[in-house]
């Protein structure tokens, strides 16, 4: 079992290259914040909980602390109140504000793969008639009580992460180029079943029915997250090409979004590059890493290919072109989130040792242990918040949410134990939660191995909804002294 009263101390940055601050929650923590010290003592160490659906301990939180799981498929079918047999793999999701006071809406993705003749879940009409995956909406107290729960969206693949839109609704991102027109993914299952083309982004009114229309101009690759900027109007993309290196993205939509309208398609993408052309930004960056960004345009966002075109090739194209015109290179990146000007975004894999090439990677294109960015919007600058210097400190961060309090809350998705952690303003990573929950192992495995998903707040801060990404999905309900611990 991991140490759990580990905790990480992060040096004074008065040093720090150029020496210029954060804007948002993170003002005070500068790039130079990035390298480990040691260890001290965790002033929330965590124990057992039991969950109060069942007694069950799922979790183990700090003191203070309590919970309940909700839509758990590791059993019986769950039916949905439209009669949707509810499916697994609860990834990505978003809050927002219920018909009264006490209660959320939460939009959920289900990151499944594969394609079926008339397979998809839920009624109405589906994007794709033989594609699995899709988004769930569920009205649910503070305190993890299901009160109604629909399909919203269907027919989709690989619904991966996603962001949370102001004009209420949830942008939910395919992190798949499946098609028709593409070769065999990694799982080696055929395309041919498939009725469209894959690799989208599609919006889902908080309590409502999606258009099942994908925003093709906002690109056709491994779709990660989505974060809006009020400060400039763009919408900011992550991409998780797993074995490829990834780019970062940003659509600026025809005309800017209404609550009647939503996110229009026929915008412009275009990906980040900073001043060292094709810079390897998944290596291990130095201390006071900060880098002024252009942006260059994708002239062709949505591509279709050639009879014969190969997964990988098509899993690459749109980002060989923004790379050809000196576009920076990523590793995975995965979730994002936006708070007051400033882009946060996950390099799951990135602070280690340069790639030999450009993949396919077997573990993953990156050798490092994690790294969070933060982009500027306004000032165009990408400074690194933290790299991780190694498992102990952070394992591979996903999906990530702002606490009511102005830490981050990063999910883990590592090979054993997974954690949620906080990342202060002031520096410091801490232990919020930690898996026990051994779903896709066998029943003699020794190592819990599922990840962390979709963690948000409700509107009002005093509950975290998190999922737990298996193929038995499940969602919790935690709430608790926030405050108390600097969430």
């Amino acid at each position: 079992m991991a140490d759990l009263s580990r905790r990480v101390f992060l040096r004074g940055a008065a040093g720090a290259a150029g020496g210029a601050l954060l804007a948002g929650p993170f003002g005070g923590l500068l790039a130079a914040a990035a390298r480990a010290e040691g260890r001290g003592p965790a002033p929330y160490p965590l124990r057992p909980v039991r969950d109060l659906r069942d007694g069950t301990v799922r979790l183990w939180l700090p003191k203070g602390f309590e919970y309940r799981s909700f839509h758990d498929t590791d059993g019986a079918p769950i039916v949905l109140g439209d009669d949707t047999v509810l499916p697994g793999r609860h990834d990505g999701m978003a809050a927002f504000a219920g018909p009264d006071s006490d209660s959320v809406w939460l939009v959920r993705n289900h990151e499944v793969n594969g394609n079926v003749v008339d397979g998809a879940f839920g009624p109405g009409t589906p994007y794709d008639s033989s594609a699995l995956g899709g988004t769930t909406t569920v009205l649910v107290d503070r305190f993890g009580n299901v009160e109604d729960a629909f399909t919203s969206l269907n027919g989709t693949q690989m619904n991966c992460m996603g962001g949370p839109m102001p004009w209420e609704s949830w942008i939910t991102c395919e992190e798949t180029v499946n098609g028709p027109d593409v070769g065999p993914d990694f799982t080696g299952r055929s395309n041919e079943d498939l009725t469209q083309k894959h690799g989208y982004i599609f919006e889902v009114p908080a309590d409502g029915q999606s258009s099942r229309m994908p925003i093709r101009n906002a690109g056709r690759f491994a779709h990660e997250a989505a974060v809006w900027s009020e400060a400039d109007g763009h919408l900011y993309l992550t991409e998780d090409n797993f074995g490829f290196p990834s780019g970062f993205y940003r659509y600026a939509p025809p005309t800017q979004p209404t609550p009647s309208e939503g996110l229009a398609d026929g915008g412009t993408l275009q990906m980040l590059a900073v001043e060292v052309p094709q810079a390897d930004l998944a290596a291990s960056q130095p201390e006071g890493a900060t880098y002024d960004v252009t942006w260059v345009d994708i002239e062709e966002p949505d591509p279709t290919f050639a009879s014969g075109t190969t997964n990988n090739e098509a899993i690459r194209a749109v980002g060989d072109q923004g790379r050809a015109k000196g576009a920076a290179w990523f590793s995975r990146l995965e979730g994002a989130v936006y708070e007051d000007g400033i882009v946060y975004f996950c390099s799951t894999q990135g602070g280690g040792a340069p790639e030999a090439g450009a993949g396919p990677i077997r573990n993953g294109f990156g050798n490092g242990f994690g790294q969070v960015w933060a982009y500027d919007v306004m000032a165009e600058e990408l400074r690194l918040v933290f790299e991780s210097p190694g498992p102990e400190a952070l394992d591979l961060p996903d999906n990530v949410t702002v606490g009511p309090n102005g830490a981050l809350v990063l999910c883990e998705d590592g090979p054993v134990d997974n954690y949620l952690r906080g990342l202060t303003p002031d520096g410091h990573v801490f232990d919020i939660a930690l898996n026990r929950l051994r779903r896709n192992d066998p029943p003699h495995a020794k190592r819990y191995g599922e990840e962390f998903a979709g963690a948000t707040f409700s509107p009002d801060g005093h509950t975290l909804f998190v999922n737990i990404q298996a193929s038995s999905g499940v969602t919790f309900a935690i709430w608790g002294p926030w405050a108390a611990i600097g969430v």
